[in-house]
């Protein structure tokens, strides 16, 4: 928490954007809930999916992944996202604070392989919380 994860997703979407391609920046909370409206959103007539977004964007930054809801629902959005964008070749960005084997635990392995292994790359980022810190 607090070691510049956000910093660096939102600067590397800054230079995305001035080379024309099309960034969205979203919570993984927000993603999971906008894939819970388009399932379960009530009333009639065509509309267009919210969640269709984060599947097509040219590059997606999924912030605070872990922080969503443990439901077997949300597990699935995950699985989705992710797997989806892969299949496509869409880039994704993801920060959290789980550790490796914390996204095993909380997801599982499919969903591990996919964030951890494959053409991914791994950053850790280590030290003290700058909001809190900074200044002292």
């Amino acid at each position: 928490t607090g070691t510049g994860k956000t910093h660096i997703s939102t600067s590397i979407a800054k230079v995305i954007i001035e080379m024309g391609y099309d960034v969205l920046y979203e919570s993984a909370q927000n993603i999971v809930a906008a894939f819970e409206n388009d399932k379960f959103r009530s009333g009639f007539g065509e509309r267009e999916n919210a969640s269709d977004k984060y599947l097509e964007c040219d590059l997606l930054i999924v912030d605070d992944l872990g922080t969503e809801f443990s439901t077997q629902f949300a597990t699935s959005c995950i699985y989705n996202l992710i797997n989806t964008r892969a299949n496509k070749g869409r880039a994704t960005i993801i920060s959290t604070n789980l550790t490796a084997s914390d996204i095993v635990s909380k997801y599982d392995e499919r969903i591990a392989s996919r964030i951890i292994g494959g053409a991914g790359k791994v950053l850790s980022f280590g030290g003290n919380d700058y909001r809190i810190y900074r200044g002292r």
